[in-house]
């Protein structure tokens, strides 16, 4: 038991750590500018990937990168718009999903490079959405992916907002991810999820989770995105927006 709990331990921490550094990351995208009118998103999304490899020496992703500014923000993550040209009052959404040392992050944070009261109060709602969604699985041990998803579409609609995903987050570990493909959708916190979160998983270690938040208007063609680790570390990290 005591060997199970230090690997339990570890993992913990090296997801964490991978966090972090994704945080790190994030924040230097910012102190940089990346994010530019005038840049297209895949540029954007490369300049990124760049960074990351000079930072921390990463050379692999579990997922997609995306970068996505204005209306391109509607679009949830199984979607591929058009590679977009980043105006000068865009909303803007990052998320990656980066491997520090065979531990995954998965990093989402929205920047707003104008002064549009709308678009900040959006970016502002993100992680309070977020950390009610957090405080709802705290406050209940046995919360199945599917009650958590209802309770996080209802936070977005209590903030005035409609939620944009077709899921609220997922399992995350150690690389290669964990299954967490359509057939699966115990994997995801979502509708139909109907087993408890807290659970083994397949390979009886603790399940460990990420919850996203997208949220979008419309009507005024805009979205924002937020997510990090949901059951380790007291959330939510680092101040990148």
């Amino acid at each position: 038991m005591a060997e199970l709990i230090e690997d339990e331990a570890l993992r913990a921490r090296r997801l964490l750590e991978a966090q972090a550094k994704a945080v790190e990351l994030f924040d230097q995208v910012q102190r940089r500018g990346l994010l530019a009118p005038g840049v297209r998103e895949t540029e954007a999304s490369d300049a990124v990937r760049d960074l990351a490899a000079d930072l921390f020496g990463v050379d692999r992703y579990w997922h997609k990168r995306i970068v996505r500014a204005g209306e391109n923000t509607l679009q949830p993550y199984r979607e591929n718009p058009p590679d977009r040209v980043i105006a000068e009052d865009d909303i803007v959404f990052v998320d990656f999903g980066p491997i520090f040392e065979e531990f995954e992050a998965d990093f989402g944070r929205t920047f707003v490079l104008g002064d549009d009261p709308v678009k900040q109060r959006l970016r502002d709602s993100l992680p309070v959405v977020w950390a009610a969604g957090r405080a709802y699985f705290e406050a209940h041990p046995d919360v199945s992916g599917a009650e958590l998803y209802a309770h996080v579409t209802k936070f977005a609609a209590d903030a005035g907002w409609e939620f944009g995903g077709a899921h609220a987050g997922h399992l995350v570990g150690q690389f290669p991810h964990e299954t967490i493909d359509g057939e699966r959708i115990e994997s995801y916190i979502a509708p139909g999820s109907d087993r408890p979160m807290r659970r083994p998983d397949r390979k009886g270690q603790v399940s460990h989770w990420i919850l996203e938040v997208h949220l979008v208007d419309r009507e005024r063609r805009i979205g924002g995105f937020f997510e990090e680790l949901l059951d380790l570390g007291s959330g939510p990290a680092g101040a990148a927006r």
